[in-house]
């Protein structure tokens, strides 16, 4: 197979600069990156954003939504792959900057041979950043001349196209002789220029962009080049699906096909997992002191590697082969520690991708810090750490812990399957598997019981990629090609960086500037609507006051991908809304005073719509074609939840204020046409005597409508709006509070929907857990007018039976108990000191040892301090009304939609639990 060398283009836009990055010190290494019918009744508010935004605020430091500005280098290393002149079919798995060989690293997996090759650049490619500063004047800046990372020769000016103002601009492009030399120290170039413009893009995202890289492509090197290698695919009647679509349009679609029906090779990984041996069973040792030896590894590969590796120690013994420890599991003893981390390190880089759950943070960061404890160099050991980041030198690692971890991914992609990010939470929804249980100290395992605790893990993780027709890894791909960002990137980082790539390599491509927040900020202006709610800048979308009661046969119908819909649509896009012609200024955005551009197709509306439409018209129904084969049928289903996953976040990345290309107007206006056609839809049904108990957003709940009605009301909508409103929920029943986004129901298939679910989160102590799991049994029995008078009467028991046990202090310690990691040392809490800080800060005044990572179990007792840790509480010392209070925060909302007063059920005057 042949194919087309990369472009670099003129085109080739800013060369990654990098922000600078604390005092600036951070030393220069070698080679990577780093990483809701009533009438009269009041319409509420509910951001269109809510959702993406909650997902934000509630994600990792490491997953919200702005990569690092900083560039990551990885310390110098002895290892690095073959770079051959020519090679077979490849995929770019990673793209890096190697500073000892200054020069964008390329790696690519041999699909046939499932190893790692390296490419390294050949253009002469260079960092750079744009400024509007004449070329003479900035040569003649002493400041900038003099500047020892300065590059006279690559500096010239160059033409883009601004697409804020319309109209091409000539700008200086600034080279530099290394990526710190723009940004990333206090006096790199970036701090010399008055303006500057794509000088907080990395490095190796810049080079991607230039060159015009997809990473999750094909590729080969052939006479030292790398060009593209697209494997052979069926043609689609693309023309015949989209024939009314714009030439700008069917050009990106054609360029967009190819990367979504390729499929994804079976990348030959291995997955490992590490126990140390520490002094108490609920302690995680601390990694960056790494003091306790590594006793056990494991490591279960994609080509059938299962192994363990274990350390010898004194007094252990070997013990009987446990039954789910496989007789294909091959243990290997070491007597010497620093042997058996030699030999995983040797397996370690015999594989182009290591896979582990929570390395960056443990795994591999313990490992590297114990292999120096132990006297290997620097540079023996390979693994590369950033500040919370663990790379290879060589191949690759993928953290699953971050990528599931994603609110995105756990959402959109896995249906909210699994609530908790543990491993063995993950698994135990996903595969049905679970992690060995631990019911001693390791030092009191015999070696047959650590290899079996530990190899689980391993093959666990593994199981988390392959299972599904390696769904994950698919998925991983998929976001890649889509995003252009590294596979390192990819399950690192948010859906703001995802689409933020996506949208900077789509300038780089069509030569256009990419414009500073603050560039948007002037020429766009403000809102012009008044946000309902605190904190907005611009009214969200509307929420119909529910009726409240108990309501049976609800069909909820659901506009698909609303604000991706409206986006496509009404041509919306930060250069379109609020565009710069005169003439344009009569095409209103409806109930706003803001206008869209008629003269050119929006940027983010072309990219958006044509992801929704292709998942829509091509994907979703390919999917589910029986004349395909299984094989052919999993793989379009993988595709179309990679869109779906990238069009559920873009609405509100767009209307978050982090995102580099929010635009205030745009997201004022997505949601005024958002609140258009719900209040418009909601008039129709009238129209056609549907009675519409709630809408929510981009939903509407009605009540037992027929379904010559629902088929009215969606050939409507279509022809209409031109937006697709199809069925998305059937409920038996749902009961209604009254207030807005709280309500429960039973679906038919017997899911229980309770809107906020409050019993599940991790904190919750156990005894609300199992209270709340014995009243979500019961609601769902209900099939009836009659079931639904009863369950009211057995969860009411459930309940009190629930709250008398509490003042009866009948319930043991444990089922009271609130589980919280310690995530820093005691003593680093200074203005405020939480809960399980206090807890912990007890047990250490009584001689027992809590450092970071430690598991804090403690229990609400009366008192000046409030908390106990559990191994120092009694029972006759817990504050009964605390608990009453997270009783009534838990089932509270429930018992409203069920219209039952939690003071009935216990029988006391309600009290102020939230003020204590």
């Amino acid at each position: 197979m042949g194919g087309e060398k990369p472009k670099e283009a003129e085109k080739k836009a800013p060369a990654k600069s990098r922000p600078p990055h604390g005092a600036g010190s951070e030393e220069k290494v070698d080679e990577q990156r780093g990483g809701d019918s009533n009438e009269g009744e009041p319409l509420e508010e509910a951001s269109a954003y809510d959702d993406l935004e909650g997902d934000l605020e509630s994600e990792e430091p490491y997953l919200h939504e702005e990569a690092p500005e900083h560039e990551e280098y990885i310390e110098r290393t002895i290892y690095e792959a073959e770079s051959p002149p020519d090679t077979w079919t490849c995929v770019l798995l990673s793209v890096s900057y190697s500073g000892a060989k200054g020069k964008a690293l390329a790696k690519l997996y041999d699909v046939e041979k499932g190893k790692i090759y390296f490419w390294y650049d050949n253009t002469g490619h260079e960092p750079y950043c744009l400024t509007d500063m004449p070329l003479q004047d900035l040569k003649s800046n002493r400041s900038i001349a003099a500047h020892p990372g300065f590059d006279p020769k690559g500096t010239r000016e160059v033409e883009k196209y601004d697409l804020l103002h319309d109209r091409p601009v000539r700008m200086t492009k600034v080279a530099a002789k290394d990526p710190l030399s723009i940004g990333g120290r206090d006096d790199s170039i970036r701090e010399l220029l008055r303006d500057s413009w794509e000088d907080r893009i990395r490095y190796h995202e810049c080079y991607t962009y230039d060159m015009q890289l997809i990473p999750g492509y094909y590729y080969r090197v052939k006479g030292g080049d790398l060009v593209r290698d697209p494997p052979h695919y069926k043609a689609a009647p693309l023309g015949e699906l989209f024939q009314k679509s714009s030439p700008e349009f069917m050009k990106s679609l054609e360029e967009w096909f190819p990367l979504l029906v390729s499929p994804v090779p079976d990348y030959r990984r291995v997955a490992i997992d590490i126990e140390v041996m520490t002094e108490a069973q609920d302690r995680i040792p601390d990694p960056k002191t790494a003091r306790n030896p590594v006793i056990c590894v494991s490591l279960a590969g994609s080509d059938g590697l299962k192994e363990v590796l274990i350390l010898r120690r004194e007094g252990v013994e070997e013990g009987a082969r446990p039954r789910e420890l496989a007789e294909d599991v091959e243990l290997e003893f070491f007597d010497d520690e620093l042997d058996l981390l030699k030999a995983l390190f040797a397996r370690m880089l015999d594989y182009p991708i290591v896979m582990t759950f929570n390395g960056d943070n443990f795994d591999l960061h313990y490992l590297y810090n114990r292999a120096h404890v132990l006297g290997m160099r620097k540079e023996e050991v390979p693994i590369i750490m950033g500040r919370e980041i663990a790379l290879l030198p060589v191949g690759v690692h993928v953290d699953l812990y971050k990528f599931f971890h994603n609110h995105a991914i756990q959402i959109y992609a896995f249906g909210n399957a699994y609530k908790e990010v543990t491993l063995d939470a993950i698994a135990s929804a996903l595969l049905e598997i679970r992690k060995i249980p631990l019911e001693k100290p390791f030092a009191e395992l015999s070696y047959h019981e650590l290899a079996n605790y530990c190899f689980r893990d391993s093959l666990i993780t593994l199981q988390l990629t392959s299972e599904r027709h390696n769904i994950a890894m698919n998925l991983i791909t998929m976001i890649m090609r889509i995003s252009r960002l590294s596979m390192e990137d990819v399950t690192r980082q948010g859906v703001s960086s995802w689409i933020r790539s996506l949208f900077f390599a789509q300038h780089r491509l069509e030569n256009c500037l990419i414009p500073r927040r603050e560039d948007i900020d002037r020429e766009k202006g403000e809102a012009s609507t008044t946000a309902i709610i605190k904190g907005k800048k611009y009214q969200g979308a509307i929420v119909i006051k529910p009726q409240s009661g108990v309501f049976f046969n609800v069909v909820v119908v659901d506009f698909a991908s609303l604000y991706p819909s409206i986006i496509s649509k009404w041509n919306l896009s930060y250069e379109t809304v609020r565009c710069p012609h005169k003439e344009c200024r009569s095409n209103l955005v409806p109930t706003t005073p803001h206008w869209v551009c008629t003269r050119r197709h929006g940027m983010m509306s072309i990219i958006i719509g044509l992801l929704r439409d292709v998942r829509v018209k091509w994907f979703k129904i390919k999917s589910k074609d029986p004349a395909l084969s299984e094989e052919e049928r999993n793989w379009y289903k993988i595709v179309q939840q990679a869109l779906k996953v990238f069009l559920n976040a873009s609405y509100g990345v767009f209307g978050a204020e982090i995102f580099p290309l929010y635009c205030l107007p745009l997201a004022d206006s997505t949601t005024a046409i958002g609140r258009y056609i719900i209040t418009q839809t909601i008039e129709k049904a009238k129209g056609i005597s549907i009675e519409v108990l709630y809408s929510d957003t981009d939903s509407l709940f009605l009540l037992a409508p027929r379904k010559d009605q629902i088929s009215q009301l969606l050939n409507w909508a279509e022809s209409e709006l031109g937006i697709d409103l199809e069925v998305d929920k059937r409920y038996t029943y749902v009961a209604f509070s009254g207030r807005k986004k709280n309500y429960l129901g039973v679906m038919e298939n017997g899911v229980v929907d309770i809107k906020g679910l409050m019993g599940k989160k991790r904190n919750t102590p156990p005894f609300i857990k199992d209270a709340f799991a014995e009243m979500t049994q019961v609601l769902r029995d209900v099939k009836t007018p009659q079931d639904f008078e009863n369950a009211k009467v057995m969860i009411k028991e459930i309940v009190q039976n629930c709250y008398n046990r509490l003042k009866g202090r009948k319930f043991p310690l444990e089922s009271l108990a609130f589980k919280v990691m310690l995530a820093r040392p005691t003593e680093s809490y200074r203005k405020t000191t939480p809960q399980h800080v206090k807890a912990a800060k007890q047990l250490a005044e009584k001689g027992k040892e809590v450092k970071p990572g430690d598991l804090i179990s403690f229990v609400k007792v009366s008192g000046p301090v409030g908390v106990k840790p559990v191994q120092l509480a009694r029972i006759d010392e817990i504050d009964v009304e605390k608990y009453v209070g997270h009783i009534e925060s838990t089932f509270g909302q429930v018992l409203e939609a069920l219209n039952i007063e939690f003071d009935e059920i216990v029988g006391v005057k309600r009290l102020e639990f939230f003020s204590r």
